[in-house]
């Protein structure tokens, strides 16, 4: 058997591409040519178009309705303030009021959000401790927690922590009860509702009870309550679909803020009898007990009534955003036409000797 190879050329071209226009690259195609009539026109329009839209935003964040009212220390829950600056107090219970009214009907859907001031969610270690293994209700990781979630990861004697990590340890907690006064000796309770209050997939994808969901009491068996918490996660609710790991207070608080400023929603109004175009204008008060402390890390608490439109909440951040950033673009494009106007009369200048 010979071991000669036949030389270059006397086989066919096997990975040789068709000789197509699309296969040889020779289909028509448009190459532009970037200059400055075509160019200046596009910064113009570009840097209008956003300041319409920023314009617009502020316009629409303009007419949401909200008001912020802030507890932390306010009359009665002062006393509250200063108990839960004692860690070793923190088990007694402490309640206080606050009262404030609306000067006009908020009309429409209406959303009661609890605000904190100077708690950083988006710090890095805090971001990653937490097992979304855990919380998707995988047996293993129930009672295996993450190492991303230590110190929060288990008690001294051995006892896996659910949910684990430092996010669900330090979950808000202050009880929040909202009431309308149509008079002096009248308090009208407002009914809210604590369902639908969080993202969707959430509820629905990353967050799960592990087996059997229909008695969360054994299949959390085994497991104990975060450091912090006063129950287990499966006695968070007395509803079924919004207990244990998918209890929606606890989802809407795992999704950490981007800064260290924010507001996560509570509640919803449920528009029905009096209530049914929202909330009327008159005297509320909030009752609350007071059990998350924020004077360690010299932090504010409110609760925040407020509407919403089709382009969000009450927030001029987007829409100052588009404003600055067209204002940015049309003066790049200003200096750019002066640049090209300048140098394009000295170009003809030299042409013409």
């Amino acid at each position: 058997m010979s071991n000669r190879k036949d030389p270059p050329g006397s086989q066919p071209f096997m990975k040789r591409p068709d000789n197509t226009a699309f296969k040889q690259q020779k289909l028509p195609a448009w190459s532009p040519t970037l200059k400055a009539e075509t160019v200046l026109p596009f910064f113009f329009l570009s840097g209008v178009a956003c300041i319409m839209i920023g314009v617009l935003l502020i316009i629409t964040a303009a007419g949401v309705q909200e008001i912020k009212v802030d507890y932390t220390e306010e009359r009665d829950c002062a006393d509250c303030y200063s108990l839960r600056l004692d860690r070793a107090k923190s088990i007694i219970d402490c309640a206080c009021t606050v009262s404030f009214s609306l000067s006009e009907a908020f009309k429409g859907d209406v959303f009661m959000y609890y605000g904190l001031t100077n708690f950083h969610q988006n710090q890095r270690h805090y971001m990653v401790s937490r097992d979304n293994a855990q919380l998707v209700g995988r047996q293993y990781n129930l009672k295996n927690p993450s190492i991303t979630c230590v110190p929060f990861d288990k008690y001294k004697n051995g006892t896996p922590i659910a949910p684990c990590g430092a996010i669900a340890n330090s979950i808000f907690n202050d009880t929040l009860q909202l009431f309308y006064h149509p008079d002096k000796n009248t308090e009208t309770p407002v009914p809210l509702l604590k369902t639908d209050i969080s993202w969707f997939t959430d509820r629905t994808v990353k967050f799960q009870n592990p087996s059997p969901k229909d008695n969360l009491t054994a299949a959390f068996a085994g497991t104990a309550r975060p450091f912090y918490w006063w129950k287990p996660v499966y006695q968070l609710s007395v509803e079924k679909n919004n207990n244990g790991f998918v209890n929606e207070d606890l989802i809407v608080w795992m999704r950490q803020a981007a800064f260290p400023s924010f507001k996560k929603l509570y509640r919803r109004l449920n528009r029905t009898q009096e209530f049914n175009e929202g909330l009327p204008a008159g005297n509320y008060s909030v009752k609350i007990s007071y059990n998350y402390p924020v004077g360690k890390f010299k932090g504010r608490k409110s609760v925040i009534l407020s509407t919403v439109s089709r382009l969000g909440g009450h927030s001029n951040f987007l829409g100052v955003a588009y404003c600055a950033s067209g204002a940015i673009i049309l003066i790049v494009a200003i200096f750019l036409t002066v640049v090209h106007l300048k140098f394009r009369k000295k170009s003809l200048g030299l042409e013409e000797e």
